[in-house]
């Protein structure tokens, strides 16, 4: 299970490494994702995140995500 305030953080986090550095996580092409979930997702926040993104694209919620970007404000639980 997520947390909605990990949508605002797919909408709105970086890639800090590799081919797509800088782009926001929602962005980045489903190729790729999948390339991370045959490799080993990382570790932590960011491999958590990268394999929700890739459900997302999956279930082709994308677009669930594309209006939360910019979002600064609090999302409590």
């Amino acid at each position: 299970m997520f947390d909605k305030r990990d949508l605002v953080k797919l909408a709105n986090m970086k890639m800090p490494f590799g081919k797509y550095s800088g782009r926001i996580l929602i962005d980045l092409p489903e190729p790729y994702l999948l390339w991370f979930a045959k490799q080993g997702f990382p570790e932590g926040e960011l491999g958590r995140l990268l394999a929700l993104a890739l459900e997302m694209k999956i279930e082709g919620l994308e677009s669930v995500i594309r209006p939360l970007k910019g979002y600064q404000g609090d999302i409590s639980s």
